[in-house]
């Protein structure tokens, strides 16, 4: 996925969830954060940033904040290009392990029991339900996933375990929005249900997956799949 008319700059503060207030060429600006998330260990005063500007006069907000930079590594942390770059891979036809024929349908969106995942997708006559996690947490080249407790990850987790004990085909795909990563592994520190409820899934059948992405400033491409360690 691209992002038009990215310009750089320096983190300052976030007030809250979901602004920022930054520095663009000398001037303060304020910024929308499109995570929600906590991104302690990214969004620290004087990180380097990258912004998309946006035109359209009806936005609170002339700026959207897309990436930070940590170290040697650009982060993305845009947390609907997931679901966007895992679409353009299925589109694309990344192999999957569990799928024995190409893909043949892709939808995003789908209800199953009490959650709506991320993508039903068909394979021949396979019917599958994957639901996408973006991952902007790293620790050593360690990915972790979640940075914050999260309940609807969890439900997400035991719904798909339910949807591979029905015969459905299930994935967990983590889009680690970086390079540089040597392994994948819950965040059982930060909330011990979710990491428990992802081993349960595998051994019902469903699938874990990982892969990194290649982060510019100005893009976003799924690349290499990553070791999942549970």
């Amino acid at each position: 996925m691209n992002y038009p008319n990215i310009v750089p700059g320096i983190f300052l503060s976030r007030p809250n969830r979901f602004v920022a207030r930054v520095r663009i060429n000398g001037r303060e600006e304020t910024a929308h954060v499109k995570n929600t998330g906590r991104c302690r260990e990214l969004l620290i005063p004087g990180a380097e940033i990258y912004l998309q500007h946006h035109d359209n006069p009806r936005r609170k907000t002339r700026f959207s904040l897309i990436s930070v930079k940590k170290g040697d590594k650009l982060i993305n942390i845009d947390s609907q290009a997931p679901n966007q770059v895992l679409k353009e891979a299925l589109q694309d036809g990344i192999y999957l392990p569990g799928l024995a024929h190409p893909i043949t349908c892709i939808q995003p969106e789908s209800v199953f029991g009490n959650s709506r995942f991320d993508f039903y997708v068909e394979a021949g006559r396979q019917k599958v339900y994957m639901e996408a996690k973006g991952v902007t947490l790293e620790q050593d080249g360690v990915a972790m996933f979640p940075d914050a407790p999260t309940e609807r990850g969890v439900k997400h987790v035991r719904e798909l375990t339910r949807a591979a004990q029905e015969s459905f085909t299930a994935y967990v795909f983590f889009v680690i929005q970086m390079k540089g990563i040597f392994c994948m592994m819950p965040n059982d520190r930060m909330h011990a249900a979710f990491g428990s409820s992802l081993r349960e899934a595998r051994k019902a059948g469903v699938h874990i997956i990982a892969y990194d992405c290649i982060a510019k400033p100005e893009s976003l491409c799924l690349d290499q799949p990553v070791s999942v360690i549970l």
